[in-house]
């Protein structure tokens, strides 16, 4: 469990939504007004390189507010929610020492989970037989999970071969169900975004799915517009397909099938845009479904400086 902050230290923020909801620059403005530094909760801006396919943020918005958890691993390392965990909460007491507020903000649930209630009793990764499971047919996979784990299989994304991977490691590695070590997890989520005071510090951001789609759409487009093809290209070149889990994050994959001829750019700018309205939705079902969060919906037309408003004013209750 992560440890309760002292009296003096300032208490995190949290701030989670799907993909291209807008949460990275309501994110900066509430850093500069709350004097706060930004923790990223997005499992693939760990690693360094992959910048537009991931909207990393640039250069210039990092020199307007400190970000951590950016560019903390390599293409050819594994990286999970434990390191997460531990880089976090070393992120955080640093933040803390200089009488700044955490700000975490991102899109990746399990990350926002494993930090607040802790990671129970899963083995760490095992290098060797994740190699050997991330070289067996996903269908293996399921078959296997629902034979050993049918809790697990009942409710896990089967399209995320990351999540199935990790699900049967631990699984081979404990003798146990993957759902036997999640139930080390808080049972009371409800109290997880809440102060000792019952101030609410959890903020979750929608938009109406009309207004999501079109920012999505329009995020796609500015991807390419930006390069994804020759990033893609160069990661390739240094091992990307190598990795598994980097390989998932969507935009990377679907370029790679590209490059390889198997579609034309026009058509991988479109499933591109499918993929990621298909990802924004399971984020929003997955944040419903496990955590306690106050949600802002945010209208077309606002401003992120509005939002922020919003936002501040219940965090300073």
């Amino acid at each position: 469990m992560t440890p309760e902050p002292l009296a003096s230290d300032p208490a995190p923020l949290f701030l989670a939504g799907p993909t291209a909801v807008g949460k990275s620059e309501i994110a900066l403005c509430l850093a500069e007004r709350l004097k706060g530094e930004i923790v990223s909760v997005d499992s693939m801006q760990v690693y360094r390189g992959l910048d537009v396919g991931t909207a990393k943020p640039s250069a210039q918005e990092r020199r307007r507010v400190p970000h951590h958890l950016i560019d903390v691993a390599n293409l050819n390392e594994l990286f999970d929610a434990a390191q997460f965990v531990r880089l976090a909460r070393a992120a955080v007491a640093d933040i803390q020492s200089r009488g700044r507020v955490p700000i975490f903000c991102g899109g990746t649930g399990l990350y926002f989970k494993a930090f607040l209630e802790g990671l129970g009793e899963a083995p760490p990764a095992d290098r060797r037989l994740r190699a050997e499971l991330e070289t067996t047919p996903l269908s293996e996979l399921l078959r296997e999970l629902e034979q050993r784990d049918p809790a697990t299989f009942g409710k896990i994304d089967r399209r995320n071969p990351r999540r199935v991977i990790r699900a049967v490691e631990v699984i081979r590695l404990s003798s146990q169900p993957f759902s036997a070590q999640q139930a080390a997890w808080s049972s009371t989520s409800s109290k997880s975004g809440e102060r000792p005071n019952g101030a609410r510090i959890f903020f979750g951001l929608t938009r109406q799915t009309a207004d999501l789609h079109a920012r999505i759409n329009a995020r796609v487009d500015d991807m390419f517009r930006n390069g994804l093809v020759s990033e893609t290209e160069r990661l390739l070149q240094r091992g990307l397909a190598d990795n598994r889990a980097a390989m998932q994050a969507i935009g990377y994959r679907q370029v790679a099938e590209h490059l390889r001829g198997e579609r034309s750019l026009a058509e991988t700018i479109e499933l591109v845009k499918i993929r990621t309205r298909q990802f924004a939705k399971r984020q929003m079902t997955w944040f419903r479904r496990q955590l306690d969060v106050t949600w802002i919906a945010l209208e077309p037309a606002e401003q992120a400086a509005s939002a922020a408003n919003r936002i501040e004013a219940v965090f300073q209750c």
